[in-house]
């Protein structure tokens, strides 16, 4: 670009899609003139432009996230059931808890915040590999708000000083290879089998009379899945299949006949917005009150194995828009720091007043946003908006947490990537090393403390590549890692984390 095009603001150097050659080359041209402004007010027509294009991504995201957040909400709900005698959450408690978080950070943070205040912060969407762990975290007596407050602390802690490489430096390609690897297969099986087991609770009905077992349905469902996720990643469209795999596997249900089994039950209007109705006493809301220190000492491993996993998370997502964009588009590229501190902020605020989600950089809305040319901003206003709709008119939720679309979005948008990100990170013997002590010390102990341990091993090249670890300095090697694992362990044995598969008593 041209000094003069530098200088040169984006409207004057817009131009319409009809003097290019190619629909292509037009949407090349946009990234290339847009100067985002950071931490300043971007306008519509002045700074960026709307186009068809940014639909692809915002209804992606969107049914990713409906059915990433009500999967979190039941998660919490089913293990803090399950923990404590004195609650009992059910599935209307979650789908409240999911548009809680649906409204007010999607205005904040979507619409706002990535939308007209910081254009090159992804979006704050949801930790997809926290996802199969949320039901340990609630067993192990962490509170959601304690966990949102550690980890958006940590997180602003490491935007400030710019930790996010340091991170990805620190945890190799094995060890995290190895932990993608443990969350993915554990995530897909646990998919696989709910779907298989909802399909054996449907009866047929004939003449009013059940008539039968309809456990063939969610065999269908799964094959029609397989097929369709294999056409996609065959034609390069992977990033399609949360919208395509879900809707498919909605309508494949309702042709075999199991469309008696969703209850609409969530009425119109807005859920409760009040962060005392949630956290002020022990009957309403959560039912937790608010957290206490051990609640603190609990969420810490999770929250720092949480804030651990977002750099080579937003960092994976800056470089598949790099992949993308055509060259001389470095100012529309996502900022790593930026997109922590807007989580990290996000986290606080979104579970202060009432939610339950772990968040992280939007890859259900990255992913596509790159693979269609477009910059974050206008696809995050419009997504914003779609899912502050669907909060309010509340069916759409009752659909979403439906066992054939949520657990079919989740297995294909969060599950079987990971499970394939992770066996792409492990591309030698080293890495092989490494990651399979991971996986081993993840099922023997759990994987907060099989990535503390493997880490601190791994860095001093007692496993993995030992050429890695000679370049390492000592803080690298010892102070951080065993810090972090001394820390993991000690706040493990504090709350008997360790209790049910060793016989180790909480010491508190």
């Amino acid at each position: 670009m041209s000094e003069e095009n530098q200088n040169a603001s984006y409207r004057e150097l817009h131009k319409p899609a009809s003097e290019f050659a190619t629909r292509s080359d037009y949407l090349d041209h946009e990234l290339k003139i847009m100067k985002p402004r950071r931490y300043a007010l971007n306008l519509p027509g002045r700074d960026f432009n709307f186009e068809w294009e940014d639909l692809v991504p915002a209804i992606a995201g969107t049914i990713g996230i409906i059915a990433m957040y009500s999967a979190v909400s039941a998660s919490w709900a089913e293990g803090l059931t399950a923990r404590w005698a004195h609650i009992t959450l059910g599935s209307e408690f979650a789908i409240e808890i999911a548009r809680v978080e649906m409204l007010i950070p999607a205005l904040l943070f979507c619409v706002l915040a990535s939308g007209f205040i910081n254009p090159r912060a992804n979006l704050a969407g949801n930790h997809g590999p926290m996802i199969p762990l949320i039901g340990a975290i609630a067993l192990a007596g962490a509170h959601p708000l304690a966990l949102a407050i550690l980890l958006g602390v940590f997180g602003l802690i490491l935007s400030y000083f710019k930790g996010g490489s340091k991170l990805v430096n620190l945890t190799s390609d094995g060890v995290a290879g190895g932990l993608l690897v443990f969350l993915g297969f554990g995530g897909t099986l646990s998919m696989i089998s709910s779907v298989q087991s909802w399909g054996k609770g449907l009866e047929s009905v004939e003449h009013g009379v059940a008539a039968g077992s309809m456990g063939y349905v969610g065999l269908v469902v799964l094959a029609s899945t397989v097929v369709l996720y294999a056409y996609l990643a065959k034609i390069n469209k992977r990033w399609l299949a949360i919208p395509a795999c879900a809707i498919t596997g909605l309508v494949v249900a309702l042709v075999c006949g199991a469309g008696f089994d969703i209850t609409f039950q969530t009425e119109m209007g807005l859920p409760n917005l009040n962060p005392v109705y949630w956290w002020g006493s022990t009957t309403e809301g959560w039912m937790l009150g608010l957290p206490n220190l051990e609640h603190f000492i609990a969420s810490l491993p999770f929250a720092i194995l949480a804030v651990a996993m977002w750099s080579p998370d937003f960092l994976g997502h800056r470089i598949f828009q790099e992949l993308n964009y055509p060259k001389g588009t470095e100012k529309v590229l996502m900022d790593v720091d930026d997109t922590m501190t807007m989580c990290s902020i996000r986290q606080i605020v979104g579970t202060a007043v009432g939610g339950g989600n772990i968040t992280s950089s939007w890859g259900t809305y990255m992913i596509p946003a790159a693979i269609a040319k477009r910059p974050i901003p206008g696809g995050s206003i419009i997504l914003g908006v779609l899912v502050m709709i669907i909060a309010i008119l509340g069916f759409p939720m009752d659909v979403a947490v439906w066992p054939p679309v949520m657990k079919i979005a989740l297995l294909v948008g969060v599950f079987l990537p990971l499970l394939e990100a992770g066996m792409q990170m492990i591309k030698d013997t080293k890495d092989t090393q490494s990651a399979g002590i991971c996986i081993f010390a993840a099922a023997v102990a759990n994987p907060v403390l099989a990535w503390a341990l493997t880490m601190f091993l791994d860095n001093n090249g007692l496993i993995g590549d030992k050429e890695r670890a000679k370049k390492l300095s000592f803080m690298d090697k010892i102070v951080i890692p065993g810090t972090v694992f001394v820390v993991c362990l000690a706040a493990m044995l504090a709350v008997g984390m360790l209790e049910g598969k060793f016989g180790i008593p909480a010491l508190l």
